[in-house]
């Protein structure tokens, strides 16, 4: 049985989607909620799936393999790793994830290539100053780009960006701007950008993929 909390946080949250996608002109159909699941144990996983959200975006991958175990079958459900990804931990997220927003460095993408798996990306750009932020330098993304885009393997399908954590969802907004302005420069389709604080921002600046955690599931829990 779905948690009532659970079904009411989604219908709010489509509710702010369909409202943010209305002021910049576009369509709903445009954005793709990423339920953010990290620290979540499968029960909650399933309870958002029955509620009708089909992507879900983890953080580390010893938390995922573990959690997936106890998932079962979640038919047409699609996994984003949306953590900092080491790359001798490439082959095993390869096998789990769907999508893969945070590489940033071409040894990463070489080990994921040599998976033999296609697998879709997304580049992390590094736009903060903040010592805690990952990712390639605006500087250095066409270089990335150019090795990527020569791995047979890697379907390269946009750029992410994880800003400073926002006073004010404004905050957010020139990083928004500017992964924009790198996407539209190198012809990369997707932008993901956007949390629980700001993701009605990231949607006017043009998100195709919002990271929504805690105005689905709540207050994180204790990383097991």
């Amino acid at each position: 049985m779905i948690a009532p909390s659970i079904t009411e946080a989604v219908a709010q949250l489509e509710q702010r989607i369909e409202e943010a996608a209305r002021r910049a002109g576009r369509r709903r159909d445009e954005i793709t909620l990423i339920a953010v699941s990290k620290t979540m144990p499968a029960a909650a996983l399933r309870a958002v799936y029955e509620a009708g959200l089909r992507h879900f975006g983890e953080n580390y991958v010893q938390e995922f393999d573990l959690k997936r175990k106890d998932l079962g079958s979640l038919p047409n459900a699609v996994f984003h790793m949306i953590g900092h990804l080491q790359s001798n931990k490439a082959n095993i997220a390869v096998e789990m994830f769907d999508v893969i927003h945070t590489v940033d460095s071409e040894r990463l993408a070489r080990r994921l290539n040599e998976s033999g798996k296609l697998q879709k990306i997304l580049i992390e750009v590094k736009l903060s100053s903040e010592q805690s932020k990952t990712g390639v330098e605006a500087g250095g993304l066409g270089e990335l780009i150019g090795q990527i885009r020569s791995l047979e393997r890697l379907d390269l399908r946009g750029l992410m960006v994880m800003p400073p954590w926002p006073k004010n969802p404004e905050d957010s907004r020139p990083y928004f701007r500017r992964l924009r302005e790198l996407a539209a420069e190198h012809r990369l389709p997707d932008l993901s950008m956007g949390m629980s604080g700001d993701f009605e921002v990231a949607i006017e600046e043009g998100a195709t993929l919002i990271r929504v955690g805690t105005a689905i599931f709540g207050p994180r829990k204790a990383r097991p």
